[in-house]
């Protein structure tokens, strides 16, 4: 995950000398170029997403980094998603916060959000860690958040597909019910896929049960950064 995270601000640093050094590119103004650098860079790092399917939590990593900006309008949503990535670390300290480019990957294990055996029932302890996240997502509005559920490998893939669905969904309606617009959720169910850990110990799907968030702006907010706010 690093070296893609490190590797992506490499991208779009070299982008942005080749782009600001083009005399056609000269003529355009920031938020074109922040565009023109953002457009390749997200293409060259879907490319290298491409390489490394299958070798595990590419779900909410690859909707974080599929949404670069770059130029200045993009150093300026960095900095919020700083914010906001320490601000989550700060309130659920066993949860694995990764600012990727322009975004937040966030990973939520069992011991965070917990749910009922074969269920997708939140736990009180479950609701109890995700108040803690509706306070912050409730100080920063001008994000999307795709929320991913994963299961172990245990079952059939067809039932735990349906069922990481479920959780997903679960997670949704409940940041929901505590005054967060539904309309910045997206919710996606990936099962089996994309294992963290070994399947094959019990310590290992522990941590294949998981629920991932990815953070991006909205358009207000990279409307916003375009304007130099």
């Amino acid at each position: 995950m690093k070296k893609i995270t490190i590797l992506s601000g490499i991208v779009l640093v070299t982008l942005s000398t080749i782009f600001t050094s083009c005399e056609a590119v000269k003529n355009t103004n920031k938020t074109q170029r922040g565009a023109g650098i953002g457009a390749v860079g997200g293409a060259i790092i879907g490319g290298i997403l491409g390489n490394n399917v299958g070798k595990g939590g590419n779900g909410a990593l690859g909707a974080v980094l599929g949404g670069v900006i770059g130029g200045a309008a993009g150093g300026i949503i960095g900095n919020k998603m700083d914010k906001q990535a320490r601000e989550i670390d700060t309130a659920i300290p066993g949860a694995q916060v990764e600012r990727v480019g322009e975004g937040i990957k966030l990973v939520l294990n069992e011991n965070a959000v917990r749910f009922d055996t074969n269920k997708s029932t939140l736990t009180v302890t479950a609701k109890a860690n995700l108040d803690k996240l509706v306070k912050v997502f409730n100080e920063y509005p001008d994000t999307n958040i795709v929320i991913y559920g994963y299961t172990d490998s245990t079952g059939s893939a067809a039932h735990n597909l349906k069922l990481s669905e479920q959780r997903a969904t679960s997670v949704r309606n409940y940041l929901s019910s505590k005054g967060l617009l539904a309309s910045r959720f997206n919710i996606t169910g990936l099962g089996i896929a994309d294992p963290i850990a070994p399947n094959d110990t019990p310590e290992g799907r522990s941590q294949n049960r998981r629920v991932e968030f990815a953070i991006t702006a909205n358009e207000k907010m990279v409307h916003d950064a375009e304007e130099g706010k």
